[in-house]
């Protein structure tokens, strides 16, 4: 039996109430559901710096080697990614660039070695009527071009987030929670299935 694939999942808003963290709540019960082994990360509990070389070379912050570990130790990610003037958010956006850092001591592989070729589904939440779909089309680019990952082409955007929850943090429509579904099925089988290839 195969061991189970290895979920990292966060959202890109360090808010209180954040509709996109309820989102990757939900997609990592749904994961677990499938049987992956899941981490659920708080992006803002990394305490990381606004990157700038110069902190880098006086040495890596601990929440950037900690990302970085992260990575490297799970198949695949999903992200809940909030948008924010049509963009990306710079909490998710500076993550990942210190994420991306070559390693200085070896003890870790470089952030691009620790996230390439790896499996990324991409879901988002917004009050508006585009459910946060702007900000996951520029995300698609930077994780697959400028990261090497793998993105799965499912995605998920919740509109009008504020009323798509209820009071125990689930999705209230039954279509929208297929929908993530779908995205983190996706996910896991794709990253199952590289796992297999690479054995």
């Amino acid at each position: 039996m195969s061991a189970p694939v290895r979920l990292l999942v966060t959202a890109g808003s360090a808010r209180r109430g954040s509709y996109n963290a309820a989102l990757a709540r939900v997609a990592a019960t749904l994961a677990r559901s499938e049987g992956a082994e899941v981490t659920e990360l708080d992006l803002r509990a990394l305490a990381l710096p606004v990157y700038d070389g110069d902190v880098e070379a006086a040495g890596m912050p601990a929440g950037a080697l900690e990302l970085r570990r992260l990575f490297a130790s799970h198949d695949a990610f999903v992200v809940a990614a909030p948008e924010y003037n049509a963009f990306v958010t710079p909490l998710l956006v500076n993550a990942l660039d210190w994420a991306s850092r070559p390693a200085a001591d070896g003890a870790l592989p470089s952030g691009l070695a620790a996230m390439n070729g790896k499996v990324a589904g991409m879901l988002s939440a917004s009050p508006g009527a585009l459910g946060g779909m702007r900000s996951v089309l520029f995300l698609r680019s930077f994780l697959s071009t400028a990261l090497g990952m793998l993105v799965v082409p499912e995605t998920a955007s919740v509109s009008q987030a504020h009323q798509a929850f209820d009071a125990a943090g689930a999705l209230k429509d039954e279509r929208t929670q297929q929908a993530v579904q779908r995205v983190v099925h996706s996910v896991l089988r794709t990253a199952g299935a590289s796992r297999g290839a690479a054995a």
